[in-house]
């Protein structure tokens, strides 16, 4: 499979990011008071994320403190699900280049931290992204891109000026049922190519009246030039009481629902499964222009993520709950948490009056802020009804977690701080009700401070300090140390490096650092040190770190150049974070 490689765009991209930021203080971590009034109305749960430019997973409690972390050896590919026995699901970026939402793998990880399964999708033409899900039996379901020539593309009737290259990425959902370590069988699949519709060309295959099945994916869709990666799809969740499965086709501004009952074959076709219809689509809705029963003005959906049933036992179950995340919405760059109740029976059909679009009219909730315009995540983010009928919602590119009631008032707000200023978006969170973790680890280790250096000069020696303690209890005693094999630059002094035998009632001591900068200019580095507890290696803490060395340009000029450069790029940054999620 090829990709558009995009690697060295996001890192200088990352780092003109940092220059923004470097005067902004961060500390190791984020704690919430917990007497303020707007913690008492958060459930006693706890939060689950992996942020989507870091390799660590976090556990947190309503007051912001991190009770447990999960570290890996790859970037998040890009959701984490929480399975309920004290491990995750975690899908895993084996690329680093591609297009956003990337992926390749998914693990499962036990509580201590073992990789109980480590399963590769990134040969052969397919590539996983965006979303993982485990079924009820175990088995687990992924998004991801197969691979068709632009000859096969035309063949199968797509208009041959509407798509650039020479490779077109249909998606397709795969079922996988671990069989080792790091094997596994694909027991069920549905493919999109397996169900398209055209009416561009009548000597090719596919060719039909759009209008007529909307049960079929119209190839033609979106006729701009498009790259590979035609539908994006970001998300997938599964219906147990009628054994569905819904995915969030990002490019077409839609849900689509499809049947899990049908074998493979069946899943092929149009018959067959509980509904009949085999892996035709069941419902769809968000965008009837995608299958000619409406126009522009009745999207409803724009560029949305994280399309969920609410569970049982929480207000609106069986709702279906989205991000409409607001890209090119009419009524200006807003986002909205949008609910609707879909027109399904007891048995899982779906009504819709022939030659319409499909139902609901209108929302049976949502949420917009007051003022709306000051709520907006262009890309990823989602949300979740919790039981007792609040939302909590995740702002994904500020990686801002928040609660709301359902008259629309805010009664709880986190700001992730991992791993760092403006790297600290994440995919989407997952609520943990407080019967399913086991007790939040309690650590012995705290530190507070961080470590920023602007207009260093190229091989100049700076120094910082930062605050180490035992917050264990009065019997503790904290043995710890500083790893620094998250650096790769400039040469480290830390005063003292480790300690033995620290008691709470010490207080906090400084933690002196002393770093001489790498011998170039006009750069930016960073990176984390990692203050680690040797007795656990579970109680650690992270503090980032970022250093910039100036431009060799006279002085009076610099602020100017880079104050054009960013507000280049400040327009220019929603645009690459489409692109990559």
């Amino acid at each position: 499979m090829r990709y558009f490689t995009i690697y060295r765009l996001v890192i200088f991209f990352i780092v003109f990011l940092f220059l923004t930021n470097t005067i902004a203080q961060q500390t190791c971590s984020m704690k919430l008071s917990k007497d303020t009034p707007q913690q008492r109305g958060i459930i006693n749960g706890q939060i689950l994320f992996a942020p989507i430019n870091y390799w660590m997973t976090y556990l947190i409690d309503n007051s912001g403190s991190v009770t447990h972390t999960w570290e890996s050896a790859f970037l998040p590919g890009e959701s984490v699900r929480w399975l309920g026995d004290n491990r995750i699901l975690r899908s895993i970026k084996t690329e680093v280049h591609g297009y956003g939402g990337v992926g390749g793998g998914v693990q499962i990880v036990q509580w201590d931290g073992t990789v109980e399964w480590d399963y590769r999708c990134d040969t052969n033409g397919d590539l996983s992204h965006h979303d993982v899900y485990m079924l009820p039996n175990g088995n687990v379901l992924m998004i991801a891109w197969e691979t068709k020539t632009r000859g096969q593309t035309i063949a199968a009737g797509r208009n041959p000026s509407s798509f650039l290259g020479d490779t077109f990425f249909p998606d397709q959902i795969l079922e996988i049922e671990p069989t080792g370590p790091s094997s596994g069988d694909i027991v069920w699949e549905w493919h999109v190519w397996d169900h398209l519709i055209q009416d561009y060309d009548p000597t090719k295959a596919n060719y039909g009246v759009v209008e007529q099945h909307p049960e079929l994916i119209d190839i033609n869709y979106g006729n701009n030039p498009v790259l590979d990666d035609w539908m994006h799809t970001n998300s997938l969740d599964y219906n147990e009481k009628f054994d569905q499965i819904m995915i969030s086709v990002h490019n077409f501004d839609e849900i689509w629902v499809i049947d899990h009952s049908t074998t493979t074959e069946e899943a092929i076709g149009h018959t067959g499964g509980n509904s009949g219809k085999g892996g035709d689509i069941l419902y769809r809705w968000g965008n009837p222009l995608a299958y000619h029963a409406g126009t522009a003005a009745d999207k409803k959906f724009f560029s949305q993520h994280d399309a969920t049933w609410i569970d049982k036992g929480c207000p609106g179950a069986g709702n279906i709950l989205v991000f409409n995340n607001g890209d090119n919405r009419p009524t200006g760059a807003i986002s909205s948490i949008d609910e609707i109740t879909p027109p399904v029976d007891e048995n899982g059909f779906y009504y819709r009056e022939p030659g319409s679009a499909f139902g609901p009219s209108s929302l049976s909730w949502c949420y917009f802020a007051d003022p709306p315009e000051s709520f907006y995540s262009g890309v990823f983010s989602g949300a979740e009804r919790l039981p007792d009928g609040n939302t909590l919602i995740c702002d994904g590119v500020d990686g801002k977690f928040f609660e709301v009631t359902p008259d629309g008032s805010m009664i709880w707000q986190y700001i992730n701080p991992y791993p760092g200023p403006n790297l600290n978006g994440v995919f989407k969170i997952v609520y943990i009700p407080p019967e399913q973790p086991p007790e939040p680890d309690i650590p012995d280790l705290d530190c507070t401070g961080s470590l920023s250096w602007t207009d260093v000069k190229p091989g100049a020696t700076v120094t910082d300090v930062f605050q180490l303690q035992n917050i264990g209890d009065n019997e503790s005693l904290l043995n710890w140390t500083i790893n620094t094999s998250l650096l790769s630059w400039g040469t480290w002094i830390f005063e003292p490096a480790s300690g033995t035998q620290l008691t709470p009632e010490a207080g906090t001591i400084d933690i002196q650092v002393v770093v001489t900068a790498p011998d170039v200019a006009n750069s930016g580095f960073e990176g984390y040190i990692r203050v680690e507890n040797t007795n656990d290696p579970l109680d650690f803490e992270i503090i980032p770190v970022f250093l910039t060395t100036p431009n060799p340009v006279d002085n009076e000029w610099r602020p100017h150049i880079l104050r054009n450069i960013l507000e280049y790029l400040s327009q220019f940054s929603v645009f690459l974070q489409q692109l990559f999620l």
